[in-house]
């Protein structure tokens, strides 16, 4: 087992070392916001506000992204240095400081704002302060949203507090649905192979630390190569060979056969592991590497503030420990169900035989749950609607042959198999509502998600995408950016259970909606992707009437309805 956790951290640093611009060379250490941008204000003799920023060596402000709302007239900049990027193109910047006063007649409050970037490639979020023209800065921190202000905690925060807080998400995001499928697979491995309480400890652990090794090397490469993984991790080849191994693990726990190393294999360890039983450690470890690459945490603000905080300061070596910290996190309840919970089992017996066939099914639905990005809607359900019917089976065939409380198995069977047979049903007919199958055949579609389908213009060309910023701006509309992928599970759900809502589209109706398509990894989704430095789908960008974004309120990862409306009306009212 040593020489497998050695062999993956090897790995791990090499596809790092490997990738551009090795991130294992020193890098600079760029300053929080509030040091490179040191702000002051003071009360001259004469009666003017004198607003100061202090720029430190290396670093600029845009002249454009002065802001002074609340002001009746915006006050006079000096001139800056000509400066140009890749990004914003020709602008004026600020060096050293930069100092502006605003007129002794001015009263009230003014909400100031600014933005820069560091020469060496870094740029920092929007920044803004309320000022009291009376003399007294009333102290206010920058608008984030919740993935920025977690990466702006983890450039201020020293390494070991941001490892604590990270593992303390990894615990929460062990029981989100996306990361549910590894329990039934780790419990599969542990109570199914039969295991003694110590020895389940080491294959669980086993499977833990490989899946957070893999899925923190994935997400630095991610960060770091600026590449669309999900996208290559998420092509029908691989996603439909992963669950066909899936369910090459479930057959054995049918006694179809039973999965060993090949016998040449087997006899030269058997010496090595004569001592052990219940399971290969290697053989966890690879389960959770796998597990790790496909079954690991969906988009949400706490992977993509730590891959916004690996993009922004290029300390991959920080980045890699925060999310594995992470994957610790979201390992250690799983670790805990299958050990401390395999306690209070009865002693074994038939139970254990029933055992094993339900790991067996959970293993399929594993598999049906793991190709869901890359088949049709109605397939998928169909899907389920054999296995639920293969289930009733052999619950029927459990209640008769063992006698199991005949009267509640037999019960349950039927149940399921009038699911299951509804479910084909419904799928045949084309019903894409797993739920509802038989509203296909209702005659009375609800026509909400096709309507929020077709009010959405798709994009897959950054050229049109600023086409039509451009032409929101002259407008002065609103603009909601949706990123998203036909791979993108949540996408489809908030298809469904957001813009397939009468109130949602309703709120929308005078906000250019606008669908970015990042399904293909070419070089079209990367500019996309690159252009609001969105780390993956579902994420969604609102642009204000002056074609600025509101960064605070981005949203990133699956929310419900009424999470959506109410950051829209955030948004909206905070204009």
């Amino acid at each position: 087992m040593r020489h497998l956790f050695t062999f993956l951290l090897v790995l791990f640093a090499g596809l790092a070392q490997a990738a551009p611009g090795n991130p294992f060379e020193t890098k600079p250490d760029f300053l929080p916001v509030g040091k490179a941008f040191t702000f002051t204000s003071e009360r001259l003799e004469s009666g003017e506000m004198q607003l100061y920023w202090q720029i430190a060596d290396g670093y600029y402000l845009y002249k454009q992204r002065m802001k002074f709302d609340g002001l009746g007239e915006k006050p006079v900049l000096p001139k800056g240095e000509d400066h140009s990027d890749e990004f914003f193109g020709d602008q004026e910047v600020y060096r050293q400081g930069l100092e502006v006063k605003i007129p002794a007649g001015a009263t009230g409050q003014v909400k100031l704002g600014w933005q820069g970037c560091a020469d060496a490639g870094l740029c920092y979020p929007p920044q803004s302060i309320t000022v009291d023209l009376g003399g007294n800065p009333a102290v206010a921190t920058a608008a984030q949203a919740q993935d920025q202000s977690l990466a702006s905690g983890l450039q201020q925060r020293s390494l070991g507090w941001s490892l604590l807080i990270f593992f303390g998400l990894g615990l929460l995001l062990a029981f989100a649905p996306c990361s549910l499928p590894m329990l039934p697979i780790l419990a599969g491995l542990v109570v199914g192979s039969g295991a003694s309480p110590r020895r389940g400890f080491a294959l669980a652990s086993s499977y833990v630390v490989c899946m957070a090794l893999v899925y923190a090397a994935l997400g630095v490469l991610a960060a770091l190569l600026g590449a669309n993984l999900a996208a290559l991790l998420q092509t029908p080849w691989i996603l439909g060979s992963f669950a066909a191994l899936f369910v090459i693990l479930a057959l054995p726990m049918f006694g179809f056969f039973e999965l060993q190393l090949p016998a040449f294999l087997r006899d030269r360890l058997d010496n090595v592991s004569r001592q052990q039983s219940g399971g290969s450690l290697v053989g966890a470890g690879i389960l959770g590497a796998l597990s790790g690459l496909l079954v690991g945490p969906c988009m949400t603000a706490p992977l993509a503030g730590a891959l916004l905080y690996i993009a922004q300061s290029g300390n991959a070596l920080h980045g890699g420990l925060i999310l594995f910290a992470m994957g610790i996190g979201i390992g250690i309840p799983l670790l805990l169900l299958v050990t401390v919970g395999n306690r209070f089992l009865p002693k074994p017996g038939t139970w254990m035989n029933v055992l094993k066939g339900v790991f067996g099914f959970l293993f399929l639905g594993t598999a049906v749950l793991m190709i869901r990005p890359v088949v049709g809607e109605n397939l998928w359900i169909g899907l389920w609607g054999v296995l639920a019917l293969v289930m009733a089976y052999c619950g029927w065939t459990l209640a008769r042959e063992y006698g199991l409380a005949a009267k509640v198995f037999g019960a349950g069977s039927l149940v399921l198999g009038l699911w299951g047979a509804v479910l084909v049903v419904g799928a045949a007919g084309g019903s894409e509502d797993l739920w509802q199958p038989l509203k296909v055949y209702s005659g009375s579609r609800v026509a909400g998600a096709a309507s929020a389908h077709d009010a959405f213009m798709t994009i897959n060309d950054p050229a049109v995408l600023q086409s039509q910023l451009d032409s929101a701006k002259a407008q002065g509309q609103w603009v909601l950016v949706d990123y998203y992928a036909d791979w993108c599970v949540s996408c489809k759900i908030m298809e469904k259970q957001v813009f397939g809502k009468p109130e949602v589209m309703q709120a929308l109706k005078d906000v250019r909606l606008l669908r970015l398509d990042v399904t293909a990894d070419n070089a079209a989704s990367r500019a996309l992707l690159g252009r609001y430095k969105v780390p993956g789908p579902p994420s969604f960008v609102w642009i204000g009437p002056d074609g600025e974004e509101r960064r605070a309120q981005r949203i990133t990862g699956e929310v419900d309805a009424a999470a959506f409306l109410q950051r829209w009306m955030q948004t909206r009212d905070a204009l």
